[in-house]
C-alpha cells in the first residue's frame, strides 16, 4: 500500500513546481501531533478561524472543533488558507471529542484560570496533550473541567482577568511548540504521516485532480 502511495505521489508531483515540493517538506519537518488543540462551542466564527491559523503558523497539524451548540463553517478570510494545511476534526459533543483524544493517548489539558492551574512556562511538554479552549463568555464547560488531566493558564499581571480565545490560543501554542522544537522529545510526524500529508497537499494543489488521478490508474492498468 505504501509503495502505491509513493508511486501516486511521484506521479502527481510532476504537476506541481519544485519550489512547492520543497516547501511541503520544509513545513512538514516542523509539523507535530504531539500537541493537538480542541475548541469548544466557540460562538464567534472568526475566533475558530483565527485559532486554526495559529495552529498552522506554529506547526500544530490537527484542530478539533466541538459543535454541540453552534453550527460552524470556516471563515476563509480569517483562516487565510490555513484550512488547506490543518486537519480539522469535527465533533457533535464534548464527550465524543474527549473520548477520541484520550483513545489516541492524549492527556486532556483545560486552559483556564483555575486555582490549581499550572503556569504556562511551568507546563510539562513531554506528554502528548490536547489543549482545550472554551467559549468567549463562559470558558470551558464543566464537562471538560471535570475530566481534565491538568489545568493551564497564562500569567497575567494587569487588571484584566481573561484574554480573547484566539489570543490565548496563539500565546499558548507558540510557547509550547517553541519549547518542543528545542527539546529532545520525539515530536515530529512519522514517515507515514509525512507521506500522507505530502499526498494530501499535492492533491489540493492540482486543478482537475480527479481527471489526473484517473489517468494515473489507467496507465497502471
Amino acid at each position: 500500500m505504501k509503495n502505491n502511495v509513493k508511486e501516486l505521489l511521484a506521479y502527481l508531483e510532476g504537476f506541481i513546481t519544485e519550489n512547492r515540493k520543497v516547501g511541503f517538506l520544509r513545513v512538514l519537518k516542523n509539523r507535530t501531533k504531539h500537541f493537538t488543540v480542541a475548541i469548544e462551542d466557540v460562538y464567534q466564527l472568526h475566533n475558530t478561524s483565527a485559532v486554526m491559523r495559529s495552529c498552522e503558523v506554529f506547526g500544530i497539524q490537527e484542530l478539533n472543533v466541538i459543535e454541540e451548540k453552534f453550527g460552524k463553517r470556516i471563515d476563509t478570510e480569517i483562516a487565510m488558507g490555513a484550512q488547506k494545511w490543518v486537519d480539522v476534526n469535527r465533533f457533535n459533543s464534548v464527550q465524543s471529542c474527549i473520548n477520541e483524544l484520550k483513545g489516541q493517548g492524549y492527556q486532556i489539558i483545560a486552559t483556564t484560570p483555575h486555582n490549581d492551574s499550572c503556569m504556562l512556562h511551568e507546563f510539562d511538554i513531554s506528554k502528548p496533550s490536547a489543549l482545550f479552549f472554551g467559549t468567549e463568555r463562559n470558558g470551558l464547560s464543566e464537562e471538560v473541567i471535570q475530566q481534565a488531566d491538568g489545568f493551564l493558564k497564562i500569567p497575567m499581571v494587569g487588571y484584566t482577568e481573561s484574554l480573547n480565545i484566539s489570543v490565548s490560543a496563539a500565546i499558548i501554542i507558540q510557547d509550547v511548540t517553541n519549547r518542543l522544537r528545542q527539546s529532545e522529545i520525539n515530536w515530529q510526524l512519522t514517515e507515514d504521516e509525512v507521506l500522507d500529508k505530502r499526498l494530501d497537499w499535492t492533491r489540493k494543489s492540482i486543478k482537475d485532480i480527479e481527471f489526473i488521478e484517473k489517468k494515473f490508474y489507467e496507465i497502471k492498468e
